[in-house]
């Protein structure tokens, strides 16, 4: 009879979820799992650092809507990945975690890599298990899937013995669960819903806010955008969503409302998480007097941090669905042009310190008229690219000049505020749809995992780095000079500058790619032309003024209101 072990039972279980490609970096106790992957054609993705390879994993489902999955072998190789574990739960981004572990046999003789890694994941991960018997793999593994994307998507891990994986069964004594997990989100409550169009229905400044989990709720995304346009409703939509219910390019709406939530007297908000990201639900980042309807299919979510008015448990699209059709039964609404003549100057008054960074012309250059020129390029010879955002102020401002035309084209990190996810981010961007990366960071963020380059090379990535080179860690530093000057004019920095611009540019020349030096804004797009003619991952290590900081890094130093 026909045996096999826990290496290529993990692969079927994962193949039969869809999964195309998982992120790993071989070690001994998981090379089992990623020859059965192998074998069942699903694409093995090595990296050089284990928590790149959870960005990476991370990235993957952004663009995708589904789980990313990262391989880490015992040991040292779960611990590298703690972080990405933390940013991915902070955010709610459903990720897969398989980790090796020490033979069983060998517990409590200090075998090779035998830590607490279990304990370090079931700190950051959402569920997790240990599998101690290698038939129950596809058991397992559906569990994983299923709590990963339950309430608030998120992180979970399994852990796996090298002597329990090496186990074989026969074939058909294997158990395969079917039909495991919901594949839709749920519907509100028909009641509510009727409150919420009432409610809609009879506002004057209608907004809606999609929050970073909506991205996993998207089944009617369609019925979002139209729910938006019924309503002339300004849509704020934070990151990770951003793309998926609507092209900004195309549709203002989903451009001003960021402004228009400040001035709006109704508020939907759809899979949205209090942090402080969104002012933690409360003035002056959202109007006080609004009435506030809330979605989620987590419970726990709404009221947390501000009243719910309405609140309902559902998936963000679905419940959008719904109050559309039960809008569609009612009055005309209310909302009219001069409520989106508002919305707009709400929203330019916060966009300002953006626009008069873009028209910037000092030398050397804005680091907001960088990101302006890079956002420029973008809007005009390269659409499709992925723009991965990260750093500290670099981050900011080329998030705040990015337009997002699909699901997962402006990447960046959630509110734990993980600098150097960039590297990782662009692989799982390139990835999950093939598209070229335009990858912009600062000059402290870029060294955290450099050594992904040499993967981008060997895996044929398409990517051009940007780095706004300050020579410091330039949101620290600018935050302290402005929270302490006394201190800081008579003391000076503590571990808030790096070397004056160092030559980055020249580590392209390691793998034969096209590295320049720029300082000055004109030269910027050029630049780009011509590290993408050559059609090899391209640094472009750009001298940027030391002294302007982005309203984010205005807000953190407590010298302008959030």
């Amino acid at each position: 009879m026909e045996k096999i072990d826990g290496g290529r039972l993990f692969a079927k279980a994962l193949k039969r979820e869809g999964v195309e490609c998982v992120f790993t970096l071989s070690g001994g106790h998981i090379m089992p799992i990623l020859y059965g992957c192998r074998e069942e054609g699903i694409r093995v993705i090595d990296v050089r650092h284990e928590c790149s390879g959870g960005y990476a994993a991370e990235a993957y489902a952004k663009v995708t809507g589904r789980p990313g999955v990262l391989i880490t072998t015992a040991g040292p190789g779960i611990t590298n990945a703690t972080t990405a574990m933390a940013e991915a739960a902070e955010t709610g981004i459903p990720l897969i975690h398989i980790g090796g572990g020490s033979p069983l046999r060998e517990n409590d003789t200090g075998p090779l890599q035998n830590v607490d890694s279990f304990g370090a994941m079931s700190i950051f991960c959402k569920w997790s298990r240990r599998i101690f018997s290698s038939n129950r793999i596809p058991e397992y593994l559906s569990m994983a899937f299923r709590n990963a994307y339950n309430a608030t998507p998120g992180p979970v891990y399994l852990e796996i013995a090298a002597d329990v994986l090496n186990q074989s069964y026969e074939v058909d004594t294997i158990y395969w669960p079917n039909d495991y997990r919901a594949k839709t989100t749920a519907f509100g409550d028909p009641q509510l819903i009727e409150k919420a169009a009432d409610a809609l229905a009879a506002a004057k400044k209608p907004a809606m806010i999609i929050g970073e989990t909506a991205r996993f709720s998207s089944e009617y995304a369609r019925s979002v955008e139209e729910l938006a346009d019924y309503l002339k409703m300004p849509v704020f939509v934070q990151t990770t969503s951003r793309g998926v219910f609507a092209d900004e390019g195309e549709n203002e709406l989903f451009c001003i409302g960021d402004g228009a939530i400040r001035g709006a007297d109704v508020v939907l908000e759809l899979a949205v998480d209090h942090s402080y990201k969104i002012g933690k639900g409360k003035a002056p980042r959202i109007n006080a007097d609004a009435l506030r309807i809330m979605v989620h299919p987590d419970l726990t979510k709404i009221g947390y941090n501000a009243p719910a008015d309405i609140g309902i448990v559902a998936g963000a699209s679905a419940a959008a669905k719904q109050i559309l059709e039960a809008l569609k039964s009612r009055a005309e609404t209310k909302a009219t042009d001069a409520w989106l003549i508002e919305a707009r100057e709400l929203n330019r008054g916060l966009k300002e310190a953006f626009v008069s960074a873009a028209a910037s012309t000092i030398i050397p250059a804005h680091p907001g008229r960088v990101a302006a020129e890079v956002a420029k390029f973008i809007s005009s010879e390269a659409k499709d690219w992925h723009v991965v955002c990260d750093g500290g102020d670099s981050a900011s401002w080329i998030d705040g000049n990015s337009i997002a035309r699909y699901p997962g084209q402006v990447i960046r990190y959630g509110p734990l505020g993980t600098i150097g996810t960039g590297q990782g981010y662009t692989l799982g961007a390139w990835a999950a749809d093939g598209k070229p990366v335009l990858y912009y960071t600062g000059d402290g963020s870029i060294g955290f995992y450099a050594m992904e380059f040499e993967t981008y090379v060997r895996n044929n990535i398409p990517v051009i780095c940007v780095i706004s080179n300050d020579s410091a860690w330039g949101m620290i530093k600018l935050s302290e000079e402005a929270k302490r000057p006394d201190y800081i004019n008579k003391n000076g920095h503590l571990a808030t500058t790096l070397s004056e611009m160092f030559p980055y540019e020249r580590l392209a020349e390691l793998w034969g790619g096209v590295g320049i030096k720029v300082n000055h804004y004109d030269d910027i797009i050029p630049a780009i032309r011509k590290v993408r003619a050559s059609g090899k991952p391209g640094i472009i290590n750009v001298e940027v003024d030391k002294t302007m900081m982005t309203p984010a890094t205005a807000a953190f130093a407590g010298t302008k209101k959030k």
